[in-house]
């Protein structure tokens, strides 16, 4: 990662929206809203289905992150909870794509190259939903499967991050323990 992939704290407090697999979650969130939409027949329970792992992906990004300052256990858990629906939502436009017998792109695909490009340089919803506008179903799915991929991979280092943090330094309990104790010793008649 790039030492613009690797700011993740603003003065040492979590932010999640400077994450970049936070603002990625959010466009995936709005182009599965618009896919759904546009796609999917009305009434469909996959329409909840996806929307919703979409959703939850980028709501327990912002519940774990807001939890990092009092529980490293909690933001950890969180964050796999996140991991955990959008790797569902990439099964959805996995079975979308599938069922609907539409070319799942990969490295054979003429266009795979470009859309992998354009995901990885791209973060922010305006620009994915421009794109939208222009594309049809097949190239919408394998853009969302393309960005939740690449939502996994920067979340797996991410919390690997949070990890390696939490074994060398502890939590907040082990911080206040050692905050006594140094108090105590510093101010021992107390």
């Amino acid at each position: 990662m790039s030492n613009k992939d690797t700011h993740y704290f603003v003065q040492g407090v979590p932010n999640y929206k400077d994450l970049l697999f936070f603002r990625k979650s959010v466009a995936l969130y709005d182009v599965t809203s618009v896919f759904c939409e546009r796609f999917l027949a009305k009434g469909d329970r996959t329409i909840d289905q996806m929307v919703q792992a979409a959703r939850s992906g980028k709501q327990n990004i912002i519940e774990g992150s807001e939890a990092a300052p009092t529980s490293s256990e909690t933001e950890i858990k969180l964050l796999n909870v996140a991991r955990a629906s959008l790797k569902e939502l990439q099964a959805d436009y996995e079975d979308y794509l599938r069922a609907r017998k539409i070319a799942m792109w990969d490295e054979q695909h003429p266009r795979y190259e470009g859309l992998r490009t354009f995901c990885r340089e791209t973060n922010d919803s305006e620009a994915y939903m421009a794109q939208v506008e222009k594309m049809n179903d097949e190239e919408i799915a394998n853009m969302a499967i393309t960005m939740c991929h690449q939502v996994d991979v920067m979340m797996i280092k991410y919390i690997g991050v949070k990890e390696r943090e939490f074994v060398e330094n502890g939590g907040i309990r082990e911080a206040m323990s050692r905050a006594r104790i140094q108090y105590r010793n510093e101010h021992p008649s107390s």
